[in-house]
């Protein structure tokens, strides 16, 4: 494989160490609702999900009907936190600008939530334009559906097999995996619990690191072996 023709970076538990803060929030909404949950399982079962899948799935598993008005609490209660309480990940402005072929973010959380967890981390300016929601796709399909990978990859012109994916969940390595997307697993967020480096090979990384710095060496590992492969 050349160099990527694309280099797609998830956002939350990515880019911004914003997973933590929303498994707290939505934990305690849950608890409070009646199924009790920890933060920590929380991530563990449903990072990467938006909070209105993660209803489904427990109502869907637990046989725990929950009201739809938790999703405009969660969301509400998430969106205050991140925008005043969310910091980047140790090292990604150095491996973000050493990216130096196009790349984008394609994240499940609304455009306004990544812009504004971007700009708070000074890290708006890398991405400019080039944020994709999953909100925003034709279909509105989150992650783990292929919709906002190959949108992104149709917007910036290239093909999804010769795009990288930088994804911290099962649920977004799945859809980036469908989208024919390679993709590289990342565990530096703190909301990672252990063994979850083991699911992220599971699910269909090629790879996984826990330290930026590795980045820039695993694309160009990565795009070797394949192209000589």
């Amino acid at each position: 494989m050349p160099a990527p023709e694309l280099v797609i970076f998830d956002c939350d538990g990515v880019l911004v160490d914003s997973e933590i803060i929303a498994s707290r929030v939505e934990a305690r909404v849950l608890t409070q609702a009646g199924f009790e949950i920890t933060p920590e399982e929380l991530a563990s079962r449903y990072a990467g999900l938006t909070f209105k899948d993660i209803l489904l799935s427990i109502e869907e598993n637990a046989d725990a009907p929950l009201q739809a008005t938790l999703i405009d609490q969660a969301e509400s209660e998430v969106d205050k936190k991140v925008r005043k309480e969310v910091k980047p990940l140790e090292g990604v402005h150095e491996a973000v600008a050493a990216v130096t072929m196009p790349k984008c973010v394609c994240s499940n959380s609304s455009y306004e939530r990544v812009e504004a967890m971007l700009s708070r981390t000074r890290l708006l300016p890398f991405f400019k334009d080039h944020i994709y929601s999953s909100l925003e796709t034709p279909s509105r399909q989150p992650k783990p559906a292929p919709d906002v990978f190959l949108y992104a990859a149709e917007k910036m012109g290239a093909a999804p097999g010769r795009c990288f994916v930088i994804e911290d969940s099962v649920h977004g390595i799945a859809g980036a995996r469908a989208a024919g997307m390679r993709v590289i697993g990342f565990t530096g967020g703190a909301h990672i619990q252990p063994g979850h480096a083991d699911l992220l090979m599971e699910a269909g990384a090629e790879t996984v690191i826990h330290r930026f710095q590795d980045l820039a060496g695993v694309i160009e590992a990565l795009s070797e072996w394949s192209e000589n492969a």
